[in-house]
Order: structure tokens, then sequence, then C-alpha cells
């Protein structure tokens, strides 16, 4: 079975297909990062415009660098939700056209379980039970996975995400959109030792985390430089360098902790933040100390991408789930609320 897989929830739109028998026959990608920069953010109109744009091109690509045609596509999997109403609307309406003038089922995948089973697209996955941090812009949770479609959700961000700190601390130090690669950067030369950032909730018994107080203890530390005029290049980096640590730090302490607390000895690790080659580098040094291993996406799977959405949509379709006659779109939706396969055979 040769699923398209569609992913149009944020500034990245996302297409690849996938065959359940050969595995993934090619992808592409398009990123709005040069669109929205200007602005600081994802403008959600624009993201919508630009997913219009770039959706159809970029199938004609995927079918082009996997030598098919569209009549060779069985089924299509898209982005119902969390993500952008618009963008998300656009991608669904893309994609459920596609099918009903191919004749084909369609079906809605939930993002973070795209996250989740990204990892699995490696050439060594890893065995179920896991433990899962799915850490990017929007979403910081850590998540126990039995087998596909059995997740049970240990801890969260009760406020910012770790990805979205990272953007807020980059604002700060007047960096670039998106926030982390540049904050990562600047980090390089910094000290990591010249300002005392908190770990947020490490001392909070439990799996939630809280970025936002870190974020401001930031702002106050750069205004008290700015106020002394000593915010030059180097403070400017040992800012960005102590933040990054209080991140990593937090992350490893609790992704430490929900091992043990579950007694499973594998981590697998999904979104855009654990693309930080710091927090990679921690988590395998520490992890191994542990007698525990962590397993990550390829790097061009780390971010938002259409393979995850057409694997994860390979996944419940192979087990008969199919696109209701009036399916919607969900702007918010909890991955404790994501309805667990049907039975069947898997992909």
């Amino acid at each position: 079975m040769v699923v398209l897989g569609l992913e149009t929830s944020c500034d990245e739109t996302g297409v690849a297909l996938y065959d359940t028998q050969r595995g993934l026959l090619s992808e592409a990608l398009y990123s709005q990062v040069a669109v929205h920069a200007e602005y600081g953010g994802v403008v959600p109109e624009l993201a919508s415009r630009d997913h219009i744009r770039k959706t159809l091109p970029l199938i004609d690509r995927v079918l082009s660098d996997a030598c098919l045609n569209k009549t060779d596509i069985d089924a299509v999997a898209y982005t119902s939700g969390p993500g952008l109403l618009g963008a998300l609307i656009v991608g669904a309406t893309v994609a459920r056209s596609i099918a009903a003038g191919l004749g084909v089922p369609s079906l809605g995948v939930h993002h973070m379980e795209g996250h989740l089973m990204a990892p699995l697209l490696s050439d060594e996955p890893p065995d179920y039970p896991f433990v899962a941090l799915l850490v990017s812009g929007g979403h910081t949770q850590l998540i126990r996975a039995d087998a596909f479609g059995d997740y049970r959700l240990l801890g969260e961000s009760v406020d910012d995400a770790a990805g979205e700190a990272f953007d807020k601390t980059a604002k700060l130090l007047d960096l670039p959109y998106p926030g982390g690669p540049h904050v990562a950067a600047l980090a390089q030369t910094g000290d990591p030792e010249r300002f005392d950032f908190p770990r947020p909730m490490v001392k909070h018994p439990g799996l939630d985390f809280s970025f936002s107080g870190l974020k401001t203890h930031v702002g106050t530390c750069i205004k008290q430089l700015s106020d002394a005029g000593s915010l030059d290049e180097q403070a400017r980096a040992d800012v960005a360098r102590c933040f990054e640590e209080a991140v990593v730090d937090t992350l490893l302490i609790k992704c430490r902790r929900a091992l043990k607390q579950e007694g499973v000895s594998t981590l697998v690790m999904a979104g855009g933040v654990s693309a930080n080659r710091r927090l990679r580098e921690r988590l395998a040094e520490a992890l191994g100390k542990d007698g525990a291993q962590v397993i990550y996406p390829a790097p061009s799977l780390c971010t938002d991408n259409g393979a995850m959405i057409a694997y994860a949509g390979a996944l419940r379709l192979a087990r008969g789930e199919r696109d209701s006659e009036s399916p919607s779109v969900r702007a918010r939706w909890p991955i404790t609320e994501l309805a667990p396969p049907v039975n069947g055979e898997a992909a």
C-alpha cells in the first residue's frame, strides 16, 4: 500500500510517499521560515497561503522522485490536528480531494503521533515499550508507548514549551526566528557557569515541565546587563549558553526520572528541539551511565515532515481505519483523546 502523507499543521509543508512493503519512497519539505522571520514568529494566515501554493508542486515532486504516478497512490494521510486551524484545513481539503478523485481512502492523523512514530522510520527502530520525549515549539511531553496507539501521558509543560522558550529567549537576545538554532549557535562560545538560571520544577514530584519562569529569569538578566552597559557579545553568548544548559538539565532530569519510574530502558526523542546537539550529547552520556539508550529520528525527521504522517497514517490505514463521512480538523487535540487503533494487521 502506497500512502501519500501531507503535513501542514504549522509553518512547514511536508509531503512524502510511504510504501508498507518498501518503506519510505520519497519526501519533500518546504520551510516557511523566511516568510515568518520578518514578523518574529508564525503568522497563521501567511502559513495557510503558503501551504496552498506549495502542496501540489511538492506532491508532483515526490511522485517524480519515486517514479510513480498519481494512480499508484493507494491512500492519503494528512495532519488533522493539533495545529493552526487554517493550515490544517488546507491540508485536509487537498488530501480529501485527491483521495476522492482517485477513489482511495483518506485518514486524518494526530500530529504528535506522527512525531512519536518518526524514530521508527530509522534503520534500527526501537522496541516497545519506550518512553518518548516530544519536544518542539508547541509541545513538551513525556509519553509512555507500549504499542502503536497504546500511549500514556506521563507529563507535559504547564505553560511554555521548550521550543517556545528558545524562541522567546532568542527574541530577548535580538536573534532571528526560529530561535532554537540561533540560540544554540550563539551558546557555543558562552560560559556555562556565568549565570545561575533555574531548572524549573525539577524539585517538584512528577514529570510536568514549566519554562515560562526560566524565560522571565533570562529577560531580567538581560535587562540588568543592558542597564549596566555590559550586554556585549560575550555576555549575550553567556546568557544563551546558561539558558541552554538550564533547558537541557531540566529535560535530562525529567527523562531519567521517567525511565526509572516506568522501568524501561529506551528513550525516544522527537520534535524540533531534539536536534539540539548539546541535548543529544548530554542525554547519550547520562543514559549510557544508567544502562539506558536514547534513539532519535534522522535529522530531516526531527522537525515537521510528511514522512511521519505517511507512516503513522499507513499503520492506522492497515488496521482498517478510514475518515468518516464528515471528518474535522482540531486546532487543539490532546494525545490522551486519540482513539486506539482498530484491530487489524500492522503496516
